[in-house]
């Protein structure tokens, strides 16, 4: 399989190195491919996120039961088990967690799947890319958080589903 990612360690080496967001988010990291885990690992450090990573979706389900987690970033093409099989396995536990999904191509889907992604990344991408599409997603989880706290205003942000 080729590698069409463009992300490199003089990306990472680009990347900010302080957080502009709560530094206390904690972002696990799913890829069966150790190039593109390592280096978005390290992206998401040096901006000054808390990461976690897992080789496939078997082994992130087993760090989603033992840790919590903000964000959940991960591929699609895995073995063991797929990142929609994951991802269906936390709406089935009724685990509510912000995905991103990063892929080179879109997986086929059913009807309600796409409500379960906040957001797709679509390889090959730049570090400044995923910091983006990371905190963006982020931002809009607290802000959802924070207006299901507050009563509804007449510019709330109804729905969530998927970003692109």
């Amino acid at each position: 399989m080729e590698n069409k990612t463009r992300l490199s360690f003089a990306d990472s080496a680009k990347a900010p190195r302080h957080c502009e967001i709560n530094p206390a988010h904690r972002i696990l990291v799913v890829d069966d491919e150790d190039e593109i885990r390592r280096i978005n690992t390290i992206i998401l450090r040096d901006a000054g996120y808390n990461v976690e990573s897992a080789t496939d979706g078997a082994a992130a389900w087993d760090a989603l039961q033992l840790n919590h987690y903000d964000l959940l970033l991960t591929d699609n093409n895995m073995p063991k088990m797929t990142g929609l099989e994951l991802i269906e396995n936390l709406h089935a536990a009724h685990i509510r967690l912000p995905v991103i999904m990063v892929t080179g191509n879109l997986p086929p889907h059913t009807p309600g799947q796409a409500t379960l992604i906040e957001a797709v990344l679509l390889k090959p991408y730049s570090a400044d890319e995923l910091l983006a599409r990371v905190r963006n997603v982020l931002q809009a989880t607290e802000s959802d958080a924070k207006s299901n706290m507050s009563p509804p205003s007449e510019t709330a942000n109804i729905g969530n589903g998927l970003r692109l």
